[in-house]
């Protein structure tokens, strides 16, 4: 009986329940945009970012947006981001609103204070001050003496403040305006010159002031299993050759576009893709991207080129010696990317030889060449040392050496194959130093886990391959040993450049022998124009190679040879007689030598073509009239 009552009960409630209460906030979707909808409902909600469905009536885009206007866009993104999550901003209204902070989000991506694995500049940081500096083009604008007095928003700036960035390198006193006047770029900056932060810093201070670009038409589509597959659509595009350097970059977008609405995201090859296409579907607005993985997700319709408006080739070189240009030219003049007179595009490498510089005139137009510090050559913060080291005898001069290193910092010895890299891990651990390795045959679990424990110390000897050599941006490596020396010059460049970086001083050790005769008097040159001391045996060697007419090449061992060549740090188009128009030298230069008082310089002459050189700690442009800007 009790039972029945029960039941009746419940039944009464369920008859009670109608589909449409006065209550409910719920609003179908046919009475969304009809005055039938609930009085008071919000038909903007401030998280109307890509990812949700486009309206067939929303307004047009606002004319005053700067942003080229894309073709076949149906949304205009009012009001975008993460609604008042702390640590994520919207753009809402027109303008740029930034989040709440984060503490523990904060942390993440800054550290404390006294975190070296955060750190970002060094003891010898002022004397950038003496690298020269190069810009060739037409109308280069003036260099940036410092942060505070350049064309970045005021969020970046505070968060260029949380990194303990505190002055520009000499790159990014050059990028930041050259891109913020939407000029396209060549770049060549020795490595750990602050490269990354140079193309960052104008883009992501251009999306902040800017605001996102609509959304084209379709952003879901089936994907024949009855879930629909969204779309995303970047507005700027940033390619590197490496898994290890894209996720770099990104960890720097992440820092940069902190409490902002701009999402930053990572794709590339052997990692899972489901995850990566989960945090595409979380905001996708600036995306670092290996080629291949890029590739492959446009083909499944996850990705769309059509909003960009920044292009950045990093290591372009080596994503070319590394038999990417067929991919890197589909992405560019293959999918539905806006053309070169449409988007900005950037190219940053240690080294652009003069073929490389030759592919470039593709992909970009009426660029800036900018060439800082002497290209191909090394820092004089690294004090290089070598030594002549038979095969047999290199593991146990390979402890000696880690011995007599002081402690507190990391060193990261360089070897030529993966069968080395994990022998040498098993016999440095068996002689009790804590050491890991990183090499192409390890899964990306392995290589991030290796990546980590060296970078906070845990494993403070890390035995890569070249995999490891470029790009990377390792705070705290005080020293880099070439266990095998590398064929080609350049690699060399690149390796060493692991320490030393952003004005940090550092130590390399090679070990030589008669097997790297071939890039003797390249290295003997790269020594002398480092101010290094250079041991007679091998002035010797290099003076026999010379004279008997075998080494001294550059055999690069991974196809056709990219010959230095006289263009490999300047600007090709003064020596191209095939340019209408070829750059004169009626600017002036310094290397920060300069004897005598240097001239006013209040921009580029109009209408004029120029080479400028300053030194990087110059203002040229300082005076009664102010800044260029």
């Amino acid at each position: 009986m009790q039972q029945d009552e029960t039941i009746k009960q419940i039944e009464d409630k369920i008859a009670s329940v109608t589909l449409n209460s006065t209550n409910s906030t719920y609003v179908p979707p046919h009475m969304r945009k009809s005055g039938g909808g609930v009085s008071g409902g919000n038909n903007h909600p401030t998280n109307s970012g890509w990812n949700s469905t486009p309206s067939m009536h929303a307004p047009k885009p606002n004319p005053s947006n700067d942003w080229a206007k894309p073709q076949n866009h149906s949304q205009n993104r009012n009001n975008y981001g993460s609604g008042n999550r702390p640590g994520y901003g919207q753009w809402r209204d027109g303008k740029h609103v930034p989040g709440h902070p984060n503490s523990r989000l904060e942390k993440e991506l800054f550290g404390d204070p006294n975190d070296a694995s955060k750190q970002h500049t060094g003891i010898n940081f002022d004397r950038y001050a003496d690298i020269p500096v190069e810009a060739t083009g037409n109308g280069v604008p003036e260099p940036i003496v410092d942060f505070a007095n350049s064309p970045l928003d005021p969020h970046l700036l505070s968060n260029i403040n949380l990194a303990r960035y505190t002055t520009p390198t000499p790159v990014q006193k050059y990028s930041v305006p050259i891109v913020a006047n939407g000029r396209d770029l060549m770049a060549c900056a020795q490595t750990g010159s602050g490269k990354t932060g140079g193309f960052l810093f104008p883009i992501i201070s251009a999306a902040f002031s800017k605001g996102p670009l609509p959304t084209a038409g379709m952003q879901a589509h089936n994907s024949g299993n009855g879930y629909p597959k969204r779309k995303a659509f970047p507005t700027a595009l940033i390619l590197a050759p490496t898994r290890e350097l894209v996720s770099q970059i990104h960890e720097e977008a992440r820092k940069f576009a902190y409490r902002s609405w701009v999402r930053p995201a990572v794709v590339y090859g052997g990692a899972d893709m489901n995850q990566q296409l989960r945090q595409i579907d979380s905001g996708c607005d600036l995306l670092s991207a290996t080629p291949g993985r890029l590739v492959d997700l446009i083909e499944r319709g996850r990705i769309s080129l059509s909003n960009i408006r920044f292009l950045v080739l990093d290591e372009a070189d080596r994503m070319l010696d590394m038999g990417f240009e067929p991919q890197i030219r589909r992405i560019v003049m293959g999918e539905d990317m806006p053309d070169v007179k449409d988007r900005q595009t950037l190219m940053f490498s240690a080294t652009f030889p003069r073929d490389i510089q030759l592919l470039a005139r593709d992909f970009l137009k009426d660029y800036i060449f900018l060439s800082v510090g002497r290209v191909g050559s090394t820092s004089e913060n690294i004090t290089q040392k070598i030594e002549y080291v038979e095969d047999v005898d290199k593991r146990s001069v390979l402890l000696d050496v880690l011995h007599s290193m002081p402690g507190g910092g990391l060193t990261l010895v360089f070897v030529e194959t993966k069968r080395m890299a994990d022998m040498l891990e098993d016999f440095l651990i068996q002689s009790n130093f804590a050491a890991t390795s990183i090499h192409g045959d390890r899964s990306q679990r392995e290589r991030e886990r290796a990546l980590e424990t060296f970078r906070t110390s845990r494993t403070p000897v890390m035995v890569a391959t070249a995999v490891a050599a470029r790009g990377l941006d390792i705070p705290n490596v005080t020293h880099v040993v070439n266990y095998d020396l590398p064929s080609d010059i350049d690699d060399y460049v690149h390796r060493i450049g692991r320490t030393g970086r952003a004005g940090n001083t550092g130590i390399s050790t090679a070990f030589f022998n008669r097997n790297n005769k071939n890039i003797v008097k390249e290295l003997v040159g790269l020594l002398r124009e480092a101010n290094q001391e250079i041991p007679d045996w091998l002035e010797n060697i290099a003076r026999d190679a010379s004279f008997g007419g075998g080494g001294g090449g550059s055999s690069r061992g991974r196809g056709a040879p990219r010959g230095r060549g006289r263009s490999g740090n300047q600007d090709f188009r003064r020596f191209n007689n095939a340019n209408a128009n070829p750059y004169s030298h009626n600017g002036y230069h310094s290397n920060g030598r300069y004897g005598g008082q240097m001239p006013q310089y209040n921009g580029p002459p109009a209408g004029g073509q120029g080479a400028y050189m300053f030194a990087a700690g110059a203002n040229p442009g300082s005076g009664p009239g102010g800044s260029w800007w």
